[in-house]
């Protein structure tokens, strides 16, 4: 992780920058399944409430030349500001981890409890109704599955920085749980 590229989105009267980069987003996960899958990492350095306007890529100058060189932006180019592949900063505010949050759906627990035995059905309906949904206070994006075509979130957590970096696995959405990007 000794590079990075930043891209940004810009909105217009008719798509606001959460939509853009919702589909940023979806278009960089396709694209990294294809081509070096858990080898870039991401980050949204403008991130609070919402992720913000920036999607940053973090890798080698090679995995991202190697993803850079896919036609993945097609349909985007008109409202993304692509940078150039820079090393990292030597001065860095330290390390993060930034990784996905997730929450099963009461749905979800029904079915499952139902399967194991625990429940019945209709126990199950009484006992895990619609409002334990969980509201995570975390910003996300909003992605449509390719498969089955549902709507998920994926909430992104960005970690307490740290001084040191650590290695790791990325998924194929460039989120880890244990591996650190620099944070800068």
């Amino acid at each position: 992780m000794d590079c990075y590229l930043d891209i940004q989105v810009e909105p217009d009267s008719e798509i606001s920058t959460p939509a853009l980069m919702n589909n940023l987003f979806s278009k960089f996960h396709r694209a990294m399944a294809q081509t070096c899958n858990g080898l870039i990492a991401v980050s949204f350095p403008k991130h609070g409430r919402i992720l913000g306007d920036v999607l940053r890529l973090h890798g080698t100058q090679q995995h991202l030349n190697q993803l850079m060189a896919q036609s993945w932006l097609k349909g985007l180019r008109d409202y993304t500001i692509v940078g150039d592949i820079l090393p990292v900063p030597s001065e860095v505010k330290g390390y993060r981890t930034v990784s996905r949050v997730q929450k099963k759906s009461p749905q979800n627990l029904r079915k499952r409890s139902i399967a194991k035995g625990w429940l019945t059905e209709e126990e199950a309906r009484h006992s895990i109704p619609d409002s334990k949904q969980p509201q995570l206070a975390l910003p996300y994006l909003q992605l449509q599955s390719q498969s089955n075509k549902n709507v998920m979130r994926i909430y992104v957590r960005h970690g307490d920085i740290t001084q040191q970096a650590i290695d790791g696995e990325y998924s194929s959405y460039g989120l880890s749980r244990q591996a650190t990007i620099p944070w800068f």
